[in-house]
Order: C-alpha cells, then sequence, then structure tokens
C-alpha cells in the first residue's frame, strides 16, 4: 500500500500513449484535487495533504486526455517567431494596436509615435540593426513607464479586498511567461513584451500577480478573489493568449 507523500513539492510524469506528461505536484490544505494547464503548457497539481502519490497519479490518469487537449489548444496560440526586417511599412504592435514603422533620414536619432506612425529618425535608415535598437529602447521605456501606472490603478482598486502592495516591480524580457510573483519578498516580475498587448490585457497579468501576494497557489481562494477583483478575466486571458499572434 502505498504511504503519504510528505514531500510538498515535487515533479513527477505519467504515459498516455506515447506522450510524456510532466507535471508541478503540490500538497496543501485544500479539500479536492485541482489540475491546471497554464498557458506555457506548464502542468500543475494541487491535490489535498491526505492523498497518496498512487491516488494522485490514478487521478491525472483519468484527466490525461484532456490534459493533453489542453496543452494543444495553447499550443497553437504559440505565436511563431517572425523575423522582423525593420523597414519602412512594417507594423509593430504596441498597446494592442498596429502601427506602420517610417524610417527618416536624419543626423539626429530619436523615435516618436505620429498618426499611425512609428517615426524612427536616424542618419543611416539601412541600418536595421539601429533601427531595432532605438524602437527597442522606446518600447521598454514607454512599456515601464505604462506598466507602472497599470500596478498603481490595479492595487489601488484591490485594497479594499485586502490585497497588499508589492514591495517592487519589475519589467524584464520572460521567455515562458506573463508575470510571476514572489510572496516572500513581495517581488512581482512582468514580461516587458506585455508593452505590444491591449491595456485590458496587462490589467488581467498585473491584477492575477497581484492576488497571489495574498494566495500563493491557483487555489479556489486564489480565483474567487481574482473573479471578485475582475469578473470578466477569463475573457482576458483569451484575449492575451491571442492578442500577439
Amino acid at each position: 500500500m502505498a504511504g503519504t507523500v510528505s514531500e510538498q513539492h515535487s515533479l513527477q510524469t505519467i504515459r498516455f500513449g506515447q506522450t510524456r506528461i510532466t507535471f508541478a505536484l503540490t500538497f496543501t490544505p485544500r479539500r479536492s484535487l485541482r489540475i491546471t494547464v497554464e498557458p506555457d503548457q506548464r502542468v500543475v497539481v494541487e491535490a489535498p495533504g491526505g492523498r497518496t502519490l498512487d491516488e494522485v497519479l490514478a487521478r491525472v490518469n483519468r484527466r490525461a486526455a484532456w490534459i493533453v487537449r489542453q496543452k494543444e489548444h495553447f499550443r497553437r496560440f504559440q505565436p511563431s517567431p517572425t523575423p522582423r526586417r525593420y523597414l519602412s511599412g512594417e507594423t509593430h504592435l504596441y498597446l494592442g494596436r498596429q502601427y506602420r514603422l517610417k524610417l527618416i533620414p536624419d543626423d539626429r536619432e530619436e523615435v516618436k509615435l505620429v498618426r499611425g506612425y512609428f517615426q524612427v529618425v536616424l542618419r543611416d535608415t539601412h541600418d536595421r540593426a539601429r533601427v531595432k535598437r532605438l524602437l527597442e529602447r522606446w518600447f521598454a521605456s514607454h512599456g515601464s513607464r505604462v506598466i507602472a501606472e497599470r500596478v498603481a490603478k490595479c492595487q489601488e482598486a484591490m485594497r479594499r479586498l485586502g490585497v497588499p502592495a508589492p514591495t517592487t516591480v519589475v519589467c524584464r524580457r520572460m521567455h515562458k511567461r506573463w508575470g510571476s510573483c514572489g510572496r516572500k519578498n513581495g517581488t512581482i516580475l512582468l514580461n516587458r513584451e506585455l508593452v505590444h498587448a491591449p491595456l485590458s490585457c496587462i490589467d488581467y497579468v498585473i491584477t492575477h500577480e497581484l492576488c497571489h501576494l495574498k494566495y500563493p497557489s491557483h487555489s479556489r481562494e486564489f480565483h474567487f478573489l481574482l473573479s471578485q477583483c475582475m469578473a470578466d478575466w477569463r475573457k482576458r486571458k483569451e484575449k492575451l493568449e491571442t492578442a500577439l499572434l
């Protein structure tokens, strides 16, 4: 007979036909077992502390077909890397809207958003690497400011529900996640690529991570709080998953 698992966190693997499903297993005080497939295709299982590993594996096996379908659903929404050429006329996303590049030769260097165009001013308009650096610098600067404003707005709206303020908010490039929360130190990390998404989607990611300051796992309490803060979070989440395609 299998004994109760004492470890609080572990990685486990099951097989579904020829497919290997690896999942992060956490034992919590919750009453029921919860299986979540994240947009980056990670599988997270939260199980009641009294369950045995055999019981958990049996339950995950019963949901294996659903897990595979969910992973495939999110895989379809993974944007394929489109090589950027950084030429006049090429479109770039900012806050969910498409803007065209307009390269202007001049001795000075600057990037301006003017009447539906990203005007990139530089000496050599054929220097694609320089165009890329100037544009990325603009996105980083404006994105950090916009995200900081949205964090302040979301946090103020959530204060009445007892959600603590983050100690630090850091924007940086993240390859597989839109955000993460370090509950112990109160730090929230946000993917700086969010600057390309609509404001409603940015607010969803921020609200999601702020909720983790109160509830670290995707528990029933976490989702109840998230729904209190943002009733339409599921629609925003789905929009985010397709916004940057």
